[in-house]
């Protein structure tokens, strides 16, 4: 089972951009083939979307680092220098 998620991850661009109806028409190719058992299709469908949703996460993660760490080499201030900022200038206009 373990050798058949690898191959799921060989896929294309890799689970984080296939769709669960992708994932499914994978696995029920693998089915058709004799890969995978119909009892077994289920289980590898379900552990290749979980792969895929940690695969995504992992690269919005890098992205997200990846943007902060532009802003910052460009010099562009975030979203929280700018509310520190307003907030700087509501207290000096309450005094």
């Amino acid at each position: 089972m373990k050798d058949l998620i690898n191959k799921g991850l060989a896929f294309g661009l890799g689970l984080a951009v296939v769709s669960k109806e992708q994932i499914e028409k994978l696995v029920d190719e693998l089915v058709k083939k004799g890969d995978v058992s119909a009892a077994e299709s289920k289980e590898l469908a379900r552990k290749l979307f979980e792969k895929g949703e940690a695969e995504k996460k992992e690269m919005n993660a890098r992205i997200h680092e990846q943007m902060e760490k532009l802003l910052r080499d460009f010099n562009i201030p975030t979203k929280a220098d700018l509310e520190r900022l307003e907030q700087r200038i509501q207290d000096l206009e309450n005094k």
